[in-house]
């Protein structure tokens, strides 16, 4: 009797701790316009890991803020309670009902995920009015000022394209440029859409600071920076298309009214611009005057062609170097090949480029390098060789040829050798001296198995394996009885699991800050024994530095984890988080070494 009362207790008991797990989504509203926010609200009632955010832009919402945390802890007539709670700040992108996924969080091994919620976003609803409005004193202020141009943001984006009608393979190039108004502010931007170069060869150009330089948009004084500049070769002949680059922009708007104090209103808005497609009409080389031969070199050049040396003796080598020097599409083209008599040997040759690519388009040259080998003695000639290209600044072929190379072989060693008989068959016994003399010949009829080796092996393996299986079982028994060792190989797998991650989404602003953090603070639970409700700041520190870490290195820890949520959602270039993934590895590194 007492064996089942204590097995329903114990049901009890167990149901009882799982139903104490609370973890929902709440939201402010379940209702709001399309010009209004809403507040969401990830809550849970004990101390959860690992929480993860579904993705609001699939949702139809923009994060404007957060996440904020709120945690509460408290006991009452000896009973604790625990709460914890993220918050996000959203702004709807289009109206309809749209349904946010739930989050998910860890506690004791298991994962919890909350429940989806549903949002109606309506028609646009009336602000709350301007509590000066009434005001005499600010109504003239009012009205003596020159109302601003209210909704206009002022900010474009622009391609600016050299050329458009060029030649096959002559080179244009694409500057992207942002304008922003005098009126307005840019705080940030995201590339919504890359453009893509089909049929045209590409070479990006990059800019490594953005300088802001004061000019004129239609008419109208404007700042601008240059955020992009590519060369590209038109590949084909006729109307090609260039893909738009496409930005989302944080810009403060003006909103036509004016404060107390006579400052203009504003408002911080997130604006698409896109640069538009452009239509490239690329014409075809001209066919009359065509050389023989031409293979596709567009631009100006000069061609050389040299020879290494012109006295030899048969058997040694010579280089034969085939170089194009000049600007154009360098990388595009291949070199005419030389062609020699039948008793020099000619080997594939050896292809080197020195070109750079600057905004106006390649310059440097191309070279191929042959290794002849002449097997007579006797003169020899290498015909000349004719390279031709498109002269862009005449618009006509040019054609450039070479000298004849005349090669003077004497005899060498190898034609000394084939006049010798004695020799010779020394050489062929040479030639032939890898195949084997001696032969190693086996028994037809095979060992029998039984008293063999394979045979005593197999059946004394079972005696051998037990001791192996015990011994291992010990071990096995030893390591679940470490459970602070094990929580701590735990919480190391996930550092390195949550690291390996971040590095992954490298390229993806929020997972890879996600990552991050839940890399810091798994590493943290590995080298310190502590959980995520003790990771205070002065808590960290405190057992850090009496874990003999350095001062510094520890302040440099406790900043990168702090700006990992704020990181998420600021705007970020690739370089800085670069630079944060390098930063964490070598803080996590220094930690290792100096943590004892």
């Amino acid at each position: 009797m007492k064996k089942y009362l204590l097995l329903l207790f114990t049901i009890v008991v167990t149901n009882s701790l799982f139903a104490q797990v609370k973890f929902e989504t709440r939201v402010s509203r379940d209702e709001i316009g399309i010009n209004e926010n809403v507040r969401v609200e990830f809550y849970m009632n004990v101390d959860g890991d690992n929480l993860g955010i579904p993705n609001f832009d699939n949702s139809g919402f923009r994060v404007i803020a957060g996440p904020s945390q709120m945690v509460s802890q408290s006991w009452v007539n000896g009973r604790s309670s625990f709460n914890k709670a993220y918050s996000f700040t959203l702004m709807p992108l289009k109206k309809g009902r749209h349904t946010i996924k739930g989050a998910t969080m860890e506690f004791n091994g298991q994962v919890y995920k909350s429940q989806p919620v549903t949002i109606t976003v309506g028609n646009a609803v009336q602000q709350q009015q301007n509590p000066y409005n009434n005001n005499p004193y600010y109504q003239q202020q009012q009205q003596q000022r020159q109302p601003l141009n209210a909704g206009k943001d002022g900010v474009h984006l622009v391609a600016e394209i050299s050329k458009t009608n060029p030649y096959v393979n002559e080179p244009i190039t694409v500057v992207y440029k942002i304008y922003v108004s005098n009126r307005s502010a840019v705080s940030g931007w995201n590339e919504t859409n890359k453009p893509k170069y089909s049929d045209f060869w590409s070479q990006n150009i990059d800019i490594k600071n953005l300088s802001i330089q004061q000019g004129t948009f239609k008419g109208e004084s404007y700042r601008y920076a240059v955020l992009r500049k590519t060369v590209l070769y038109p590949q084909k002949a006729g109307n090609l298309q260039i893909e738009p680059l496409t930005l989302e922009v944080q810009v403060e708007v003006p909103t036509g009214r004016y404060d107390v104090y006579g400052n203009p209103e504003t408002v911080l808005q997130t604006k698409r611009v896109s640069a538009g497609a452009k239509t490239i009409n690329v014409k075809a080389l001209p066919e009359a005057g065509k050389p023989e031969g031409f293979s596709g070199a567009v631009g100006k050049f000069d061609f050389k062609v040299n020879a290494s040396k012109t006295t030899l003796k048969s058997g040694e080598s010579l280089d034969l170097n085939v170089q194009v020097a000049g600007t154009g599409n360098l990388k595009l083209f291949s070199l005419p090949k030389p062609v020699v008599p039948s008793t020099l040997e000619l080997f594939d040759p050896e292809h080197t480029e020195n070109v750079s690519t600057p905004i106006s388009g390649m310059t440097g040259s191309i070279s191929d390098k042959y290794t002849i080998i002449p097997n007579e003695k006797g003169t020899f000639v290498i015909k000349p060789i004719s390279f031709s290209y498109f002269d862009l600044s005449s618009n006509s072929y040019k054609t450039i040829t070479s000298n004849q190379i005349v090669l003077n072989v004497a005899q060498g060693k190898n034609n000394a050798v084939a006049s010798n008989p004695n020799k010779a068959e020394d050489s062929v016994k040479k030639s032939f001296a890898f195949i084997k003399q001696k032969t190693t010949l086996k028994n037809i009829k095979p060992d029998d198995f039984l008293g063999s080796g394979l045979f005593y092996g197999l059946l004394f393996l079972p005696f051998l394996i037990v001791p192996i299986i015990v011994i291992f079982k010990k071990k096995k028994e030893a390591l679940d009885a470490d459970i602070v060792g094990n929580r701590r190989k735990k919480s190391n797998a996930l550092a390195k699991k949550y690291l390996s991650e971040a590095k992954k989404q490298i390229n993806n602003k929020e997972p890879f800050y996600i990552a991050l953090e839940k890399a810091m603070h798994n590493f943290l639970k590995a080298k310190l024994s502590i959980e995520t409700s003790e990771m205070s700041k002065e808590k960290i520190t405190e057992i850090l530095l009496s874990r003999n870490a350095n001062s510094e290195t520890v302040k440099e820890f406790i900043v990168l984890t702090e700006s990992c949520e704020l990181a998420r959602y600021a705007p970020s270039s690739s370089t800085i988080i670069h630079q944060d993934y390098d930063k964490a590895v070598e803080i996590i590194s220094e930690l290792e070494k100096q943590i004892k």
